[in-house]
């Protein structure tokens, strides 16, 4: 009897420049050069759950939200967008409560952010943060000479803007409307397995 072994479905390696930036970082107008080039993507394309990870460029937020216990994004539908999902240990992820969250003390004092007490005040306090009601909605959007998919929150003056990296990955671009530059750029990966 012949065995059949079940083919492997394997993410496809990110593209060289994307690994590149991830272990060296970019200066921030060499990232905004590449969003550039990356083409658009239709908001339906953003549906599902995401990984995310921040992508250095020197930004006050640069490794922040990692240092939190960022997971990443969901999207269940256009109307009803997760834009912050966290995770404690093992435990699954969880919707937190954008407007909760203090960004732009985040962006004005960045090292408070990294700090132990405040990781350790945000740890404890997920619980209280947590919410099931959709904090964002998907759009499409004109930016920087093209139409793309981007996520606008409701309780923050925030809009992540998208751009097509490949099959399972995004770039995004976090506007900060008060502090228009510079930019917050981070990657998200297709979760392949969401519970």
């Amino acid at each position: 009897m012949i065995e059949r072994s079940q083919p492997q479905l394997t993410a496809p390696e990110p593209p060289g420049w994307l690994r590149r930036w991830q272990a060296d970082g970019l200066s921030g107008e060499a990232a905004v050069a590449r969003f550039d080039e990356l083409p658009a993507l239709e908001p339906e394309a953003m549906l599902g759950r995401w990984r995310g990870a921040s992508l250095a460029t020197g930004h006050p937020l640069d490794g922040l939200l990692e240092a939190a216990g960022w997971y990443g994004k969901a999207m269940e539908s256009v109307d009803r967008v997760h834009p912050l999902l966290f995770r404690r240990g093992a435990g699954p992820p969880v919707a937190v409560e954008p407007a909760l969250l203090p960004v732009g003390l985040a962006l004005r004092l960045p090292a408070l952010g990294r700090s132990g007490l405040v990781r350790a005040l945000l740890a404890e306090g997920l619980p209280r943060l947590r919410t099931r009601r959709p904090a964002a909605r998907l759009d499409s959007l004109p930016f920087r000479g093209k139409t793309s998919a981007a996520m606008v929150y409701r309780g923050q003056p925030i809009v992540d803007h998208f751009r097509r990296i490949d099959a399972i990955r995004v770039l995004g671009l976090m506007v900060y409307r008060p502090r228009p530059e510079p930019w917050f750029f981070f990657c998200l990966c297709r979760d392949p397995a969401p519970s």
